[in-house]
């Protein structure tokens, strides 16, 4: 019993620790990644773009999501908020949502650096930050 204490008050600091997705609003463009699990063949993809790209972009103010399963790592809102929200299908999706909030692109295919480098450059607040 007091096992399972010690575990949900480390899981509760765990999602206090992250901002949720309507907190990063105004601060943070938000790329979710979500897939049924780990073993997702697109997701593999998708991180290892990420992984190349993220030297590049740390000036993009971005945050990656991933939700696999019912986990969520990035952001404090829970896989089922963000799944509801979004209206994630069980298949791999990866949204890219921009400073407003809204969402500026979608698909079930990884994105290409390229693709997130173009979309991102060309968003008016980051036109506006690069004056």
């Amino acid at each position: 019993m007091a096992r399972s204490i010690v575990m949900t008050v480390l899981l509760a600091v765990a999602l206090a620790a992250s901002p949720t997705l309507a907190q990063m609003k105004w601060e943070r463009r938000v790329l979710i990644v979500a897939a049924v699990s780990g073993e997702n063949v697109a997701l593999a993809e998708q991180r290892r773009i990420l992984a190349k790209w993220k030297a590049n972009s740390d000036d993009r103010d971005l945050t990656v999501v991933e939700v696999i399963g019912d986990r969520v790592q990035g952001a404090g809102d829970t896989a089922a908020t963000i799944r509801r929200k979004y209206r994630l299908p069980v298949t791999f999706t990866a949204i890219l949502i921009g400073k407003d909030g809204g969402e500026k692109l979608r698909s079930s295919k990884p994105f290409p650096a390229a693709v997130l480098e173009q979309t991102i450059d060309a968003m008016p607040m980051r036109r506006a930050g690069q004056r």
